[in-house]
């Protein structure tokens, strides 16, 4: 994995378990103390606490808890705490009494160590299987394509395969030697030439393209990085000394193994020059995800009755199942069964062929006014977006986020003229910054592209909340999808 990455992921990890840590220490009072005496003494914990989060910190970090965690299994995760909380503890304890000091007991400190060695514990065997789930169904793994076979590329390769806490999918090797076509390097198929790329790249899910390939290959692969950048929205890495190259938002980054000290010995770091158009904010990223996660999670619960009610409405007005599936394609061409409230009849796919003559959109998408197909009770539903609610189960599952450019089929995909696949490099949403802007009044497919890059462009958390705010009057208002 790149560093940024996993640097980003390891803050995390360490401030949320130090949040643990500080969560216990002044709740556990509470277990043996009455609640008069407990806030009586409360001002007084702060001043053991930040010996306490150095304990917690640097042993947890010295018995190994923040290296490659993505491998570890739960043994891995439970020694490392529970280490912590005997050696750590018992230093404490000492310190505690060796200083006198009266406001902290020794039976506040214990019942503190046991509650966060309780909690840590839980907390990371949920993350290892969330991760484990994550990965299982594509999304804690990144696909790579490599541009290169000689001997800088293999070593990278090898590099990859000695350290899979990376997360890193090599799924197959570019060369333009035309007889190492089909041979197999380091165990990676070469599938193609550099002109080939395109095409790979539209028939096989791809998150990055990294070049490792001699300085002498850098004038022939520079378009191609200003195509799959600016035009197709994917991450390009390049294994190269620094160069100037104008294209997209460049950084400088490298590849190095998760594990300090006894991995480092033996690989070498990367030097890698990124370039990439879509957004790299990692911190509004994961506060993204969370607001997906929490905003899901609650909408899901609230809405349960609304639901139920939904379900028996179309059951008893029209033949067919409760809710309407369709693969749709997620980020990068990742395709994910979307679901919906069926609103049509329940052979709508077999009439639409005779209605495409009435498509109101130009362009691979079919957009149609007083749809015949429609049912009485999926009129209502579309006309205020309730039809879309199931999609709040795809957000909490991880594909879709609350707002993004809405999630096409694969079939209008394979339609797409190349500028419009960059709306792919960003998770799909339930609501996106052309429905606030016009909803459904737009009927050119280019407009309705060039937005969603506008939105990809500019895109911040604070661009979501006013997608979500401005999205409620127009549901309200009945200018849902046709």
């Amino acid at each position: 994995m790149l560093k940024e990455y996993h640097l980003f992921f390891r803050r995390l990890m360490i401030c949320f378990d130090l949040f643990i840590v500080t969560i216990s220490f002044f709740l556990s009072p509470f277990l043996f103390s009455d609640y008069g005496d407990v806030i009586q003494q409360f001002g007084n914990y702060f001043i053991l606490l930040p010996a306490l989060l150095s304990v917690w910190g640097i042993f947890l970090h010295n018995f190994g808890m923040y290296e490659s965690f993505r491998t570890k299994n739960i043994t891995e995760v439970i020694f490392p705490v529970i280490e912590t909380a005997l050696v750590g503890g018992g230093l404490l304890g000492s310190f505690v009494f060796l200083a006198k000091i009266q406001t902290i007991g020794s039976e506040h400190l214990f019942y503190s160590f046991f509650m966060a060695t309780i909690l840590l514990c839980g907390e990371k065997v949920s993350l290892l299987f969330f991760m484990q789930y994550q990965r299982k169904n594509g999304f804690n793994t990144r696909n790579i394509l490599i541009v290169g076979t000689g001997k800088r590329a293999q070593h990278f390769i090898n590099t990859i395969g000695k350290n899979v806490e990376w997360g890193i999918n090599v799924i197959g090797l570019i060369d333009n030697d035309a007889a190492k076509k089909n041979t197999v390097v380091c165990g990676n198929k070469v599938i193609g030439a550099v002109k080939d790329i395109p095409a790979i790249i539209h028939k096989t899910v791809v998150d990055e393209v990294m070049f490792v390939v001699p300085r002498s290959w850098l004038n022939t692969v520079e378009e191609m990085i200003r195509y799959l950048c600016d035009i197709e929205g994917l991450k390009v890495s390049v294994a190269v000394d620094l160069f100037t190259l104008n294209l997209a938002r460049t950084k400088y980054s490298h590849v190095t193994p998760d594990t300090i000290g006894k991995t480092r010995s033996y690989l070498s770091e990367f030097p890698l020059l990124v370039f990439e158009s879509a957004p790299d904010k990692l911190l509004q990223l994961f506060i993204k995800r969370l607001m997906d996660i929490i905003f899901s999670g609650i909408a899901l619960v609230s809405l349960f009755p609304v639901f139920l009610i939904i379900a028996i409405a179309i059951k008893t007005t029209s033949n067919g199942p409760l809710f309407f599936k369709q693969k749709r394609c997620s980020l990068n061409g990742r395709v994910f069964k979307l679901y919906k409230f069926r609103t049509m009849v329940a052979d709508a796919e077999a009439k639409r062929g005779a209605l495409l003559k009435n498509n109101e959109m130009q362009g691979p998408v079919f957009k149609m006014s007083n749809d015949p197909r429609v049912t009485k009770i999926g009129k209502f539903l579309r006309k205020y977006s309730i039809d879309e609610f199931p999609q709040f189960w795809n957000v909490l599952k991880g594909d879709m986020s609350l707002v993004g450019p809405r999630p096409p089929i694969p079939k209008e995909v394979d339609e797409y003229e190349p500028w419009h696949r960059r709306r792919l490099s960003m998770r799909p949403g339930l609501t996106c910054i052309w429905q606030v802007s016009g909803r459904n009044k737009i009927t050119n497919f280019d407009e309705w592209m060039r937005l969603d890059l506008e939105y990809i462009d500019n895109w911040s958390v604070w661009l979501d909340f006013k997608i979500l705010f401005g999205t409620v009057p127009a549901v309200l208002a009945g200018s849902g999808a046709k």
